[in-house]
């Protein structure tokens, strides 16, 4: 059953992509293409995130999976992996305004990670709802950057 709330505009607007936390990420987009078939539509390397990252296209779904990559022992990736071992670190999901949205989650009482959104994948904003107020999963808010497609199947 679907409740309509009609005061109450839509947050999120797609499933962005899937962060997981992979050790070697040369290693895991080995294995993604020759399992999966999957290849990356973009990789860079995000000094603030102290990651080196991968966005894989799921399809033509417009969501992606993301392989995240320590660049240190000490980085947030680097510790969930000490910590959790390799597997899904987050979940992002689109939003057309972050500052916004990052308003109307403090409003109802949700925790942000970050005072302001932070530099994202290909030029987006981002910042993270703490996993205590999501029953337990990392939750990353993603607005496009400037000249990137709403997804990365765009380009």
């Amino acid at each position: 059953m679907v409740v309509d709330h009609p005061d109450i505009a839509p947050l999120l607007t797609r499933i962005d992509h899937v962060g997981i936390a992979v050790a070697d990420l040369d290693e895991a987009l080995d294995f993604y293409r020759r399992t999966f078939g999957l290849v990356a539509v973009h990789e860079e390397i995000n000094e603030e995130q102290g990651v080196r990252e991968a966005m894989l296209a799921v399809g033509e779904s417009g969501s992606c999976i993301q392989l995240l990559a320590p660049l240190s022992p000490d980085s947030p990736i680097g510790r969930f992996l000490e910590r959790s071992g390799p597997g899904i670190q987050q979940i992002a999901y689109g939003v057309e305004d972050i500052d916004e949205a990052g308003r109307r989650l403090r409003a109802a009482g949700v925790r942000l990670l970050y005072d302001e959104p932070r530099r994202g994948t290909a030029g987006s904003r981002v910042n993270f709802v703490h996993p205590r107020d999501c029953g337990g999963v990392l939750v990353e808010l993603v607005e496009a950057g400037p000249h990137e497609p709403a997804s990365m199947n765009d380009r």
